[in-house]
């Protein structure tokens, strides 16, 4: 059996939860994690090499004799990682767990997502591309909607891109600000959408270009308030399983969303080997495509991850190896509760290192870095999202019950966690563990 050497991609709280997964893998040799955070350093050894520094990827790889390298966020991917790994031949033995370019444009370019539903038949909201040479026809599908109306910066935006309008007309203003260079070039064209009226889901699928594992879905909470008020954020929590996520839901899911995907990165020519995000609005009863993205979400994988009983690292053997088929995908049926201990300020402007103290006892829960830095020794604030705690327990309330309780042994200045994570989620049915199936996208 074949042991890895890995390097993991990323800083933020989804790369802590991978790495402290991977950590635990039989088939690990070392583990590094380039840039990585002070919670990734308990558990793997950290490189100063930022994400998108190819060049820099490529030394440690060589340097440190790199068999496997997992991809955390998108931005290397929609920039070409994979692509510039293939093409380099000290590089291109070397599996990546991450799609290409073009794989990553379902999450670079929200046109392409949707053009791309539309070639293969995947059920998505009513939407429309506009640029500035074709303004008059955004406005005029603006007037075929009803209110609210969804406005969407075409590129990636640092999960800021999208804005949710009460009236028609402010959603015409707010169309010509993004075109005018309110997120930047992200903004050069713009997808507006019919609004869904539902309740979200993230679905995360692994898969080989040719089969897949249906990893556990969770539900994350984006604005900063509590009950969903006051601006986006990248993620202030995060619950899994989710009640409504039945397995007649989930079966319409994979039937009408999953495979269809799968069979069209096929049919297009595009290698695609790594995750896929589905984030889903469950409209009564029947899952439609909000958007895709190309890796794991943040923070739902704090949530994922400990529910994940089966060794990732041979997951990701099946992925490099095209025999995911192969592999189990053990879950266990724990509801996790993530909450994000965040910045005062955030998503605004807000203040950086602070000294954080976190009690030496925290029982019954997992704590993932995600914002925080090493300065002379002492562990600071150093982004919005600072920590991420989870716990799990077979009931969702024990759940929530232990990771507030948890959160009492975090000290920062000006922090702030919502207080409402898991009270909108029923309890789940009892359940058996579940073992995820992989089935080819054929049908």
């Amino acid at each position: 059996m074949k042991n890895y050497r890995v390097l993991l991609i990323g800083s933020g709280g989804r790369e802590h939860a991978l790495a402290w997964k991977l950590a635990q893998s039989r088939r690990l040799d070392k583990l590094w994690i380039a840039p990585g955070n002070p919670g990734t350093a308990t558990v793997g050894e950290n490189v100063p090499v930022t994400a998108t520094d190819f060049e820099g990827l490529k030394a440690v790889v060589l340097t440190q004799q790199i068999n496997l390298v997992v991809v955390g966020p998108e931005e290397p991917l929609v920039n070409g990682l994979v692509d510039w790994f293939a093409a380099d031949p000290a590089l291109a033995h070397i599996p990546l767990i991450g799609p290409c370019r073009r794989g990553a444009q379902l999450e670079g370019s929200k046109d392409f997502a949707k053009q791309f539903m539309q070639r293969h038949h995947i059920p998505t909201a009513r939407h429309q591309t506009v640029t500035r040479d074709t303004l008059a026809d955004g406005d005029a599908f603006l007037d075929t909607l009803p209110a609210p109306y969804v406005l969407k910066a075409d590129g990636l935006a640092a999960g800021k891109g999208v804005l949710i309008v009460a009236s028609r007309d402010e959603a015409k203003r707010q169309l010509r600000r993004i075109l005018q260079g309110l997120f930047g070039a992200a903004g050069d064209k713009v997808v507006i959408e019919e609004f869904l009226q539902g309740i979200e889901v993230s679905v995360f699928a692994l898969t080989d270009g040719e089969h897949y594992k249906l990893l556990p879905e969770a539900k994350d909470y984006k604005r900063i308030g509590n009950h969903d008020t006051g601006p986006n954020t990248g993620g202030m929590g995060a619950v899994s399983p989710v009640s409504f996520v039945t397995p007649d839901f989930r079966e319409k899911v994979e039937r009408q969303i999953i495979r269809p995907t799968i069979r069209g990165l096929q049919q297009e020519g595009i290698d695609y080997r790594g995750f896929l995000f589905f984030g889903l609005m469950n409209v009564a009863g029947h899952p439609y495509v909000i958007e895709y993205n190309v890796r794991m979400g943040d923070p739902e994988t704090e949530a994922v991850m400990p529910r994940l009983s089966t060794d990732l690292l041979d997951l990701f053997d099946g992925v490099a190896h095209r025999t995911l088929h192969e592999k189990s995908c053990a879950i266990i049926p724990d509801t996790a509760i993530t909450v994000v201990c965040v910045s005062g300020g955030y998503p605004e402007a807000y203040a950086k290192n602070y000294p954080i103290d976190i009690l030496p006892d925290m029982p019954d829960s997992l704590l993932f870095h995600a914002g925080t830095a090493i300065r002379e020794g002492t562990l600071v604030t150093a982004g919005g999202r600072v920590l991420a705690l989870t716990a799990l327990a077979p009931d969702i309330a024990v759940a929530r019950e232990k990771a507030y309780a948890a959160l009492t042994g975090i000290r920062f200045q000006d922090s702030y966690c919502r207080t409402d994570i898991g009270l909108d989620i029923a309890p789940a049915p009892a359940a058996e563990p579940h073992h995820a199936m992989s089935v080819p996208p054929e049908e």
